[in-house]
């Protein structure tokens, strides 16, 4: 998995509460770190009437975990929205360790877009957000 030229991006440094009894990231440190991402790419385009109109909450993650960091790396944390499937937005991320740029994770998500009023799933995406994160624009 290669991120696109456009990939939103985080640099998340290793904290001390992120280390597992293994002396390395915990997984779920992962996700969390997944989640920020997701969170702060959305915050970070949306205007504030999309973002008082929806919400994002995922149905699916997987997850390959493929190498550790540890504490005083940095993790450069990428993430962008594939394609819609049945009514759902892929979402990619890759984290990589940012002093010599070895992957570390990468995950595909299902998001469903929420309607902020009725809680309810929204079907159809509004043109305005489709045409500034999916892939399938």
């Amino acid at each position: 998995m290669k991120p696109p030229a456009d990939a939103f991006v985080l640099h998340l440094p290793v904290q001390p509460e992120d280390i597992d009894q293994l002396n390395h990231v915990n997984n779920a440190v992962y996700l969390r770190w997944m989640q920020e991402a997701a969170i702060a790419h959305w915050g970070t385009l949306a205007s504030g009437a999309m973002q008082a109109a929806m919400f994002w909450v995922v149905r699916r993650h997987e997850i390959d975990y493929l190498h550790s960091a540890r504490l005083g790396d940095v993790v450069v944390t990428q993430t962008w929205v594939g394609a819609e499937v049945d009514g759902y937005f892929e979402r990619y991320t890759q984290m990589a360790r940012q002093r010599d740029g070895r992957t570390l994770a990468r995950a595909r998500s299902l998001w469903a877009p929420m309607d902020m009023t009725s809680g309810t799933r929204i079907r159809t995406v509004p043109d305005d957000v489709r045409a500034l994160f999916s892939s399938g624009r």
